[in-house]
């Protein structure tokens, strides 16, 4: 699967990090940077472990202060799909060129196997916010339970606040340099799927007509299963298109909506593809994008047998 995403030559948005000493620490701090922040009459958004989001909405209010979506399950999420959700929810906030402020916290609740989420969040962000007037400040520990953690905020931020000032961090590497050398970890293993059909390019229309039909028992209403069997459509002909000759598809019917999975054999080159907008003059390339506007998750990736990628929508 041959897919790219472009980072915007010219980058508006300033990515910092802050390090903290733990948990009481960062509730310390974030209540102060809300405070500082919304004293100064700019508008807030936040992305925080529960205790602290509550802390900081008691110690500032509800005017002026957005909560982001939290990230997509407590074990199952999606770096790439938390980072497509804030670009769309601040993308509708940004009302002028004084931009937003945004306050991340890290949370161990999300940090998986091995911490890895926090730094394809993190390089997803710097791709996917690259061309809004967005201040992001994430709160990291300096002593995280995964070595990744810590490793992964070093490498993804621009800056590093030191004394509330952000100053050039050395360490900083371009996003897509950080993720190459590293495996993202496939999403939870859902059980046998109710449908395995293995199609070609000659055979998308099978593939349409199997989620079409799927689409109304699970509760999706006309215009939501259009954008389902588009979003499907899309993943499924950059497989066989770019990928391999042929490609598997995998579709789980859940009280939640429908999963779905797509496998082929080919060589994924841009690690984090779909999440900007391909310019309006590019015919092709927009397929990923697309489907990440339309599912409630999309998470790429790729091992010794291919390139993978799961949707999720929900009715």
């Amino acid at each position: 699967m041959k897919v790219e995403s472009r980072v915007p030559a010219h980058t508006r948005l300033r990515h910092a990090v802050e390090f903290h000493d733990g948990p009481a620490d960062q509730l310390a701090r974030a209540v102060a940077f809300a405070r500082a922040t919304v004293r100064r009459g700019e508008q807030l958004a936040v992305a925080l472990p529960a205790a602290v989001e509550t802390a900081v909405f008691e110690a500032v209010g509800h005017a002026g202060v957005v909560a982001l979506t939290a990230p997509y399950g407590p074990s199952g999420g999606s770096g790439q799909t938390t980072a497509a959700t804030w670009a769309r929810e601040l993308r509708a906030l940004v009302q002028s060129d004084a931009g937003v402020t945004v306050l991340c916290g890290h949370d161990p609740v999300h940090d998986g196997v091995d911490g890895g989420y926090w730094t394809e969040l993190d390089a997803a962000l710097n791709v996917s916010l690259a061309d809004l007037p967005v201040d992001l400040v994430c709160l990291y520990p300096a002593w995280p339970l995964h070595l990744e953690v810590l490793e992964g905020a070093r490498a993804n931020h621009p800056y590093v606040r030191q004394g509330g000032t952000p100053v050039p961090n050395p360490e900083h590497r371009c996003p897509l340099e950080v993720l190459r050398g590293r495996e993202r970890a496939a999403p939870l293993v859902l059980g046998p799927p109710d449908v395995t059909y293995r199609y070609n390019s000659w055979q998308l229309h099978e593939v349409r007509r199997m989620v079409a039909r799927l689409a109304p028992a699970l509760g999706f209403d006309p215009v939501r299963s259009e954008d389902l069997v588009l979003a499907v459509n899309e993943i499924a002909t950059n497989a066989v298109e770019h990928g391999a000759p042929q490609a598997e598809i995998h579709l789980w019917a859940t009280t939640g909506g429908l999963v779905c999975e797509v496998h082929d054999a080919g060589e994924l080159e841009e690690p984090l593809p779909g999440l900007t907008a391909p310019h309006p003059a590019e015919p092709r390339g927009r397929g990923v994008w697309i489907a990440r506007q339309l599912c409630d998750l999309l998470h790429v990736w790729q091992d010794r047998s291919g390139t993978h990628v799961r949707l999720h929508a929900t009715p």
